[in-house]
């Protein structure tokens, strides 16, 4: 069995870290690259980059944050925010980064999805998606809709037919970020976890809702995810990296343990 990955996110806007809850109220939490040297020292599995307007500001990604931040972690870098063709992605790889995140782009143009596939490989690209709960309908049966520019516009798309279509079009693995779990610190959105989880045959990552330790357990095995992504119970210094996987560990989850 697959040692299952703890993972951290640095939302970034204006070149620091930032956070929000449910996608609003965003503030500055520090220095992006300090964080990611801290977490890598604490024994991070990979490392979540994502600027957060970029898509928004229809702007491309600050490379020079990147680079930054690939000087100082080495294990897996997987970034996101306003790539739009394969020059961006290309862009992103040179700066250090081994995985691009897709999001709203892909959701305007999806072949982008395939055309990043096919200049980096299935396994650097990942499919990123923001997801709010809506009342089941003809059009989103699921009960879960696609929303997209950093959570600002709805676009009344499903998001298992999404999952299902992206995974198709060449994604090697997905992100799910719950909008309506972002932030609070009670715990993931497990049912859209483990619906897409059970759906799809790339890794699916966890992402929103995480508070404390029990959360990350209960997403890793009720909802069958293959990563769990934390922001602010790291961030905030509630919780270290060493003490979560310290955590899943002794409560029966398979990790990768540095000490």
């Amino acid at each position: 069995m697959l040692s299952k990955r703890v993972i951290a996110c640095l939302d970034v806007r204006d070149g620091r870290l930032a956070k929000s809850v449910k996608f609003v109220n965003t503030k500055d939490i520090g220095d992006p690259v300090e964080k990611a040297r801290l977490y890598y020292e604490q024994g991070l599995d990979e490392l979540v980059f994502y600027d957060i307007t970029a898509s928004s500001d229809k702007r491309n990604i600050m490379l020079d944050v990147v680079e930054s931040v690939a000087k100082e972690v080495f294990i897996p870098l997987s970034v996101g925010g306003g790539i739009r063709s394969v020059q961006d992605a290309t862009n992103l790889r040179l700066a250090g980064a081994e995985k691009i995140n897709v999001n709203s782009a892909a959701v305007l143009r999806p072949e982008l999805i395939s055309e990043c596939a096919s200049a980096i490989g299935n396994q650097n690209v990942v499919l990123s998606m923001d997801i709010q709960k809506v009342e089941q309908s003809e059009e989103r049966p699921s009960g879960y809709e696609i929303v997209i520019n950093g959570g600002r516009t709805p676009t009344g798309l499903d998001a298992l037919q999404w999952a299902l279509e992206g995974e198709q079009l060449g994604a090697g693995e997905l992100v799910v970020n719950s909008i309506d779990a972002d932030g609070t610190l009670d715990g993931y959105e497990i049912n859209l976890t483990r619906m897409l989880s059970e759906a799809v045959r790339i890794p699916v990552i966890a992402s929103g809702g995480a508070g404390k330790p029990q959360h990350l357990q209960e997403v890793l095995t009720e909802g069958k995810a293959d990563a769990a992504l934390v922001a602010s119970m790291v961030h905030y210094g509630t919780y270290t990296v060493e003490e979560l996987k310290k955590y899943l560990h002794e409560n029966g989850v398979k990790v990768r343990m540095s000490w």
